[in-house]
């Protein structure tokens, strides 16, 4: 069969900053520059690269952003009234508060407390509902992204057996219904698969899509998939290989076990990872036109 085709997120989230560049400075000649919040609670060695990387792109783009670094032991209480300032804070059109949260702080109650308005990850009910009614404010970035993915390489789901492996809000769920919607480039048929699904690899194997999002090192591997899928690697994680940095980062896929096989395959790093924060950038913008009215 012919090279796999490596899917660079890179690549696409460079196309979605050159188009919002109209948009910024369209803003800004109102006098409105986008601004983020992101807060983080606690040391998550994750977490601060993921805001830190997130801010870097803000910085570059000349927009607003701020991390609110709270300590592990801050209280939920303390947490809800930072997020009530900063609902009513008109600096900020978005805001995130980064997961994983503290055990000792309810993940609900959080979420629950962003104003719809600003919430640029899409993780409140109301925008998760709206997204299953087919009438989002804010699609979550990770989804939305992958959805542009395989839009730039002209990958259309429409027809397509499209299996998702794993059930989070953050990624599964929406991504599921972002597929299998009534609207042009989506109409797949989807499934999806979890930690209590019988015969994973047997479904997995009919996808003609792929979404590994498990946070499971190289769980996929040859004998998950059939020839010619194309495979969407959302995972990234550290794994110990001796090295002087002491890690490296791997996605759900072993992607050199899959290479000869598949399709298509996103890379990690360089895959999903940029287009999440493309898709954050995208949607704070959306939220800071959406404040002029």
């Amino acid at each position: 069969m012919a090279e796999t085709r490596v899917l660079s997120g890179k690549v696409v989230s460079d196309a979605v900053y050159t188009a919002i560049e109209i948009r910024i400075q369209s803003l800004k000649e109102s006098s409105v520059v986008p601004g983020l919040a992101a807060v983080i609670v606690g040391e998550n060695p994750a977490s601060q690269v993921y805001v830190r990387n997130k801010t870097r792109k803000f910085s570059e783009l000349q927009l607003h952003s701020e991390t609110i670094k709270l300590p592990h032991e801050t209280t939920q209480a303390v947490l809800l009234d930072r997020i009530v300032a900063l609902n009513n804070d008109p600096l900020y059109h978005g805001i995130l508060v980064q997961l994983p949260l503290p055990d000792h702080i309810n993940r609900a109650l959080i979420i629950d407390s962003i104003a719809v308005h600003k919430d640029v990850d899409g993780f409140h009910p109301e925008n998760l509902g709206r997204l299953t009614a087919g009438r989002p404010r804010y699609v979550p970035c990770t989804p939305k992204g992958i959805m542009r993915i395989l839009q730039h390489y002209d990958i259309d789901p429409s027809g397509k057996h499209a299996v998702v492996l794993g059930r989070s809000n953050i990624v599964g769920r929406p991504m599921s219904i972002l597929l299998s919607q009534k609207q042009k480039f989506s109409n797949a048929t989807t499934t999806i698969c979890h930690s209590r699904t019988a015969d994973l690899r047997a479904l997995a194997k009919q996808a003609d899509i792929l979404i590994a999002a498990l946070g499971v090192p190289e769980f996929v591997d040859q004998s998950f998939i059939k020839e010619g899928v194309t495979i969407i690697d959302v995972g990234i994680n550290r794994v110990d290989d001796g090295s002087e940095k002491g890690y490296k980062l791997v996605g759900d896929v072993a992607f050199e076990a899959v290479q000869d096989i598949a399709g298509s395959i996103t890379p990690v790093p360089g895959g999903v990872g940029p287009m999440t924060i493309a898709m954050l950038v995208e949607n704070t913008v959306e939220a800071a036109e959406n404040s002029l009215g």
